[in-house]
């Protein structure tokens, strides 16, 4: 498989900057094997049925962008300098892996100030990243950071437009509860209360599991075989709850449906053994055509990136030329695409 086996012509006013509302307003196409049907994000109930299992990410989005100033001085003076920090991912000592600009202003041991109450020091650098030891932790730190950083939108975003205060409540699901992601699991944002309480009174089930997505979800691919592709590490877990309500769903004959890609590549790694099971750690699982899925039965996403991964996992999933003729279809009917864009349910043939 060729890196150009996943490339579409998007036209640039596909891309969406701001999220419909109500969340659930957004248009839902509705994808089976041979047939593709036009809806809204809050007809969902009625493509589900008593007894499915909705399977989403609750991980919290952190205002992961950030700009501070490092003062240093010397026997000419005072001297100050602009920094902007992109927090990439939470590490186990405590510290912060994150893009800094100018890297080359900063030097381990240096102190940026990013509001009265925020500070990091860089305590090392390794391959063109720093490594941040913030002053706060707990609740503090995310009340500071709260207050002085920002949403990290996507590139495809951002380089239209500035996030701004209304992003830190577009840019997080109503079901956020573990902050960690410096991206957001962007199919759930199209839920809200009053179609999670829908599809509870439609007999449909949730679980909840936690991803982190990390900012590696934007890279692109390099490689022209797709197979030689190495997926950035992102940390998820899926409690011994999460993993028992999945197996009753899919023993009684239930279908599991998760919520975005980063709860199918979670629930697929927790059940690499065969059978869904509690894991806890970070994965890496890329997934193309040629995958056995062993948990998922269909799925709810967005629109994604040409010759992007998440392409190559709808393809898995569907097949990458009926993928190919969905998207033709979206194009055609004008859906929104990328992060704050419209939706899609993919109902493949029953495993």
């Amino acid at each position: 498989m060729k890196l150009s086996d996943f490339d579409f012509d998007l036209p640039e006013d596909r891309i969406a900057t701001r999220p419909a509302v109500p969340r659930s307003a957004a248009r839902l196409l509705v994808a089976t094997s041979d047939a593709i049907t036009d809806a809204q994000v809050r007809d969902l109930p009625d493509w589900l049925r008593p007894g499915d299992r909705l399977v989403l990410n609750d991980t919290r989005v952190v205002p992961a962008r950030l700009s501070g100033l490092r003062h240093r001085r010397s026997a000419q003076g005072d001297t100050a300098a602009r920094i902007e920090v992109t927090l990439l991912e939470p590490r186990a000592d405590g510290t912060w892996s994150a893009l800094i600009k100018p890297l080359k202003k900063l030097k381990p041991g240096e102190t940026v100030r990013f509001s009265d109450d925020l500070g990091a020091e860089l305590v090392g650098v390794s391959d063109g990243q720093g490594r941040l030891r913030f002053n706060l932790s707990g609740e503090d730190f995310d009340a500071a950071l709260a207050a002085a950083g920002a949403m990290p939108l996507p590139p495809y975003i951002a380089a239209k437009r500035p996030a701004d205060a209304q992003d830190k409540t577009d840019y997080q699901t109503v079901f956020a509860r573990a902050p960690g992601a410096v991206a957001a699991p962007t199919a759930s944002l199209h839920f809200d209360e009053a179609l999670l309480a829908a599809l509870a009174e439609r007999g449909v089930e949730t679980t909840y599991v936690t991803l982190h997505v990390g900012a590696g979800t934007f890279l692109p691919v390099k490689v022209d075989d797709v197979s030689r592709h190495r997926m950035h590490a992102e940390w998820g877990q899926v409690s011994p709850k999460a993993a028992a309500e999945i197996a009753a769903t899919k023993a009684a004959g239930g279908r599991i449906v998760p919520v975005g890609t980063t709860a199918l590549r979670l629930i697929e790694t927790a059940a690499r053994g065969g059978e869904i099971s509690p894991w806890e750690g970070e994965t890496d699982i890329f997934i193309y055509p040629g995958f056995r899925f062993r948990v998922a039965d269909a799925l709810m996403t967005n629109f994604h990136l040409p010759k992007s991964t998440l392409m190559m996992l709808v393809s898995a999933l569907m097949g990458r030329d009926r993928i190919l003729d969905i998207y033709g279809h979206a194009i055609a009917r004008n859906y929104r695409f990328f992060s704050y864009g419209d939706a899609s349910l993919l109902i493949p043939d029953r495993r």
